[in-house]
């Protein structure tokens, strides 16, 4: 069984290199009109720059799996900046597609908490879409859109969970067929567990993205080994192995809060019922030192008798 990990969007082990620099529809509105679509570019292209350092870090320390920032390009889907932020980067965004490609990275997107289709109101539904067509747009520019995924948690309950959830399967229909192939759904730490999440997935056909800390945040009674194997049999319909998330509690008392890094303890139940299974998979690190907290993790692993660290960021058990 072999396990690849990654880490999400900046390279903490790189001198600033955030790929998320940001710019606010205030300060854009501050500025003159003439000098507006300078700094949409401006910001976006030293975002794009720092990706190709961060990518290239990623190649030097063989890590293979990256999650890639949801803010590369500031308004993107603002309803009063709308911009075209492909073509002015458009060597800029092969370049980023040509190193995924030549070193076989596994990307994907991972859109903020709003882009979801449970809400009643229409106009939600509108901007989830808005910001999926975004997310696709740039893997698109890249050339990886057949490779990546766009991952998202199924929403809110509005009260009503069963209500919702069918509410869910009728406004997931407005999601192009062509992002909805590239999409998974993961269960999160409040509302949707790993059952519910997963019922959605299978009826769906996309994905599950299991989240191993939201599932003990939220269990719902359910035994996590039991459900395992279905879980990553969802991924069969992409030409991806599994992947999930890890992180741990910063507290007991904030539970629901990533740490700095993730405790061997916390999911060392995780990875006994894993190993079970002898079924290659990835691991996504969620912890606030990004890079740092996945090699200090990989390190732990290895340790483990029977685990055999075969690259930087992967290990054969």
């Amino acid at each position: 069984m072999k396990i690849r990990f990654g880490y999400v969007a900046n390279a903490l082990g790189l001198w600033d290199a955030s790929p998320s620099k940001t710019l606010t529809f205030t300060r854009y509105s501050a500025l003159p009109e003439e000098e507006r679509m300078n700094k949409l570019k401006e910001v976006t292209a030293l975002n794009l720059s720092h990706t190709k350092r961060i990518l290239h870090y990623n190649i030097a320390h063989e890590i293979k799996l990256y999650r890639l920032s949801s803010s590369l390009v500031p308004l993107a889907t603002h309803p009063e900046v709308s911009w075209d932020f492909i073509t002015p980067f458009k060597e800029e965004w092969q370049e980023l597609g040509e190193l995924v490609k030549k070193f076989r990275l596994r990307t994907s997107f991972h859109p903020n908490q709003f882009t979801l289709f449970t809400s009643p109101r229409k106009d939600v539904t509108a901007n989830a879409v808005k910001d999926m067509e975004y997310h696709y747009a740039m893997l698109e520019a890249m050339g990886i859109e057949d490779q990546s995924i766009i991952n998202i948690h199924i929403g809110g309950a509005y009260g009503d969970k069963k209500a919702t959830l069918e509410r869910f399967h009728e406004n997931f229909k407005s999601l192009p067929a062509h992002i909805k192939k590239r999409t998974t759904l993961e269960n999160d730490d409040k509302t949707y567990n790993i059952e519910e999440t997963l019922l959605t997935c299978e009826k769906e056909k996309v994905p599950m993205m299991l989240d191993y800390h939201h599932h003990l945040a939220n269990d719902g009674g359910h035994d996590l080994a039991s459900f395992l194997e279905r879980i990553f049999a969802t991924w069969k319909v992409t030409n991806l192995i599994p992947k999930v998330h890890l992180s741990s509690p910063k507290s007991e008392k904030a539970f629901r809060s990533h740490a700095d890094y993730v405790a061997l303890d916390f999911i060392q139940p995780f990875l006994a019922m894993t190993k079970e299974l002898n079924q290659d998979f990835d691991i996504m690190i969620e912890a606030k030192q990004k890079d740092l907290a996945m090699q200090k993790l990989i390190e732990e692993i290895s340790a483990i008798r029977g685990v055999k660290r075969i690259a930087s960021s992967t290990i054969e058990w």
